[in-house]
């Protein structure tokens, strides 16, 4: 029986911030270039972790050593990337969402019994997620919920 083919890795240039942070938010390991890293450092940092680096930035696109580490995006706007994403790499909006911390593209964890009474009354009865790095504690609220329905929508309009 063959394995199911692992997920693309990804790297996102530091134009596409708010990309990679839905890219997490979906379940994929996508990292976010530092502010003024080099086009050589990231393609270079993309080859030896074995990721794909997301970008909108046409001279890197040029680069030399760009050859089959590189997705280009012609859109603009978030939702014509989040398509065009489906197309080139087969991005499933519904891979495992809200499974990634936000902010540090950790897995999460189940949280701990005392999480309960750092979070709002309101939540405490429902299962809670905690970053291992960051310590930041995640639950299905109001946020999560409208996430989930433009991460649905993108899923439905490739």
């Amino acid at each position: 029986m063959e394995a199911a083919p692992q997920p693309p890795k990804l790297l996102c240039d530091e134009m596409l911030k708010g990309l990679c942070r839905w890219l997490r938010a979906a379940g994929y390991d996508a990292e976010q270039a530092g502010n003024g890293e080099r086009d050589r450092d990231l393609l270079a940092r993309a080859r030896a972790t074995g990721r794909v680096l997301i970008t909108r930035d046409r001279k890197l696109q040029e680069h030399r050593g760009a050859d089959g580490t590189l997705c280009f995006l012609e859109c603009n706007g978030l939702d014509h990337c989040a398509r065009e994403l489906s197309r080139k790499l087969g991005i499933k909006w519904h891979y495992r969402p809200f499974s990634r911390c936000l902010i540090c593209n950790v897995p999460l964890q189940p949280a701990a019994a005392e999480a309960a009474t750092t979070v709002p009354a309101d939540v405490r009865d429902q299962p809670l997620l905690r970053c291992p790095r960051c310590g930041r504690i995640y639950w299905e609220g109001g946020h999560v919920r409208r996430m989930r329905e433009k991460l649905r929508h993108w899923a439905a309009t490739r």
